[in-house]
């Protein structure tokens, strides 16, 4: 007898057994192992309808368990990873600073209606919408505090690439863009009414971002915007006339994805010539040139000046950039799995590797500690700048399939209050604007799913 089991134990496994095989009318092997362990008359038609069944039910248990251990190891093994890059003290200032707040599954909500592959999302600058772009040709907006669908918007023909708010102040509008040549700009104070269509590019719109004015008291606001098309061209459009007030030429090939930085005076651009490409707002004129992806890049994202601090250190910088210089530092998202930085020399400071497949949108964390992506391999990444870009974290299956977009919800701007000219004010007596960190993402994905990850 096996030592691994009871005498009692071993008895009912016997009869089990037995009761298999006579229910697989296997009756001479019944008889058999019957014979051969001595159970006779006492093994009656009551005994084998209690035991039917029972080696089934132990044997299907067992992989259910055997599936449920695998799941929490690999779940162990991504908390343990996160621990390991933690001290104590590190992890209690991550469950109360913003600054520290990385996204974790499960997602707060999982938006569901679009019928076909969602391709962008973005948040109101101030109020709880949520804007989704997809392949059905349809907008939709979301409430993504309760997780609800508050309407959906249709005028495009084609599939919708990207959204962006923006706008002059006081005046926030919604822009798309379509593989149907055109953008759209719609009114969120007049029931998301489509109050312009800019025709102009002559091949698919992929990317659209409003540029921000860098208007002391405003900066977010601004009456420009920025597209990027598979014609090879960027546009500038003054969102007022309608009018494009600018053509820049110089990729060559599909532009994917453009950001201008935060006070309006730069724009990146990337594209399927597996470069990106630095631009001067205003002139038009190429100021850097970013090569050494080995494929199409995806998307670009410019450092916040909270990020400048652990970037300098990355290039080797005895002193970070001033926080009032823009566009300091950049960082790419490529088909060829990597992610790059760079400073805006063209020089790459870093190669990040650990996505399994094409990567498909950048973010940098507001707190600058972090950069997080998305990708074709269903996961988010988030990466430590101040760990040399170490993988810290990683959501995975953050969606059942490729991840194709992500932004992270605006700050909570708090109005500068007056002052009697004391230390941290400027120069007319107020308080220079501080934004509150706003712990929450969302991520498109070609499951059709809007995810919204919260603290």
């Amino acid at each position: 007898m096996s030592a691994l089991l009871t005498t009692r134990q071993a008895e009912e496994l016997h009869k089990s057994i037995i009761a298999y095989l006579t229910a697989c009318k296997l009756t001479k092997s019944a008889a058999a192992l019957r014979e051969e362990l001595s159970i006779g008359e006492s093994f009656d038609d009551a005994t084998r309808e209690k035991y039917q069944g029972l080696l089934e039910k132990k044997w299907t248990s067992v992989i259910r368990l055997q599936k449920k251990i695998f799941d929490l190891e690999s779940r162990n093994s991504s908390l343990q990873q996160e621990l390991d890059s933690a001290t104590p003290t590190s992890l209690l200032r991550k469950n109360q600073d913003p600054a520290e707040w990385l996204p974790r599954s499960p997602a707060r909500h999982g938006l569901t209606g679009h019928r076909q592959p969602v391709t962008c999302v973005a948040f109101h600058p101030i109020f709880s919408s949520l804007a989704s772009g997809s392949e059905d040709t349809t907008i939709k907006i979301w409430d993504w505090e309760l997780g609800e669908l508050e309407r959906t918007i249709k005028g495009h023909t084609k599939g919708v690439l990207d959204v962006d708010f923006g706008g002059p102040r006081g005046g926030t509008l919604l822009a798309s863009c379509s593989s149907d040549l055109t953008i759209k700009l719609w009114d969120p104070s007049d029931e998301y009414k489509n109050i312009r269509t800019l025709p102009g590019h002559d091949h698919s719109v992929s990317a659209i971002r409003f540029i921000p004015s860098g208007a002391a008291g405003s900066p977010a606001s601004g009456n420009l915007l920025v597209s990027a098309s598979r014609d090879r061209t960027l546009k500038i459009w003054d969102v007022t006339t309608g009018y494009c007030v600018k053509t820049i030429r110089g990729h060559a090939d599909w532009v994917r994805d453009v950001a201008p930085s935060f006070d309006g005076r730069w724009l990146l651009s990337g594209g399927n010539d597996q470069s990106a490409r630095l631009w001067d707002a205003s002139s038009g004129e190429m100021k850097g040139t970013f090569v050494g992806h080995e494929h199409v890049v995806e998307c670009v994202a410019i450092a916040p000046p909270a990020a400048y601090e652990h970037l300098a250190k990355l290039a080797g910088l005895q002193r970070a950039p001033a926080a009032s210089s823009s566009a300091e530092f950049v960082a790419t998202g490529s088909r060829d799995k990597t992610i790059k930085l760079w400073d805006t020399r063209g020089t790459m400071i870093k190669s990040l590797a650990g996505h399994d497949n094409w990567v498909r949108a950048l973010v940098f964390h507001p707190g600058g500690k972090y950069l997080l992506s998305c990708g074709d391999d269903k996961t988010i990444r988030c990466w430590d700048l101040s760990q040399e870009g170490k993988c810290v974290k990683t959501v995975e299956n953050a969606h059942n399939h490729f991840v194709a977009g992500m932004r992270w919800a605006p700050g909570i701007v708090k109005e500068p209050q007056p002052t009697n000219g004391e230390n941290g004010t400027t120069a007319n007596g107020t308080a220079p604007a501080q934004v509150a960190i706003r712990c929450v993402i969302a991520t498109a994905c070609v499951d059709s799913v809007v995810r919204v990850f919260a603290s």
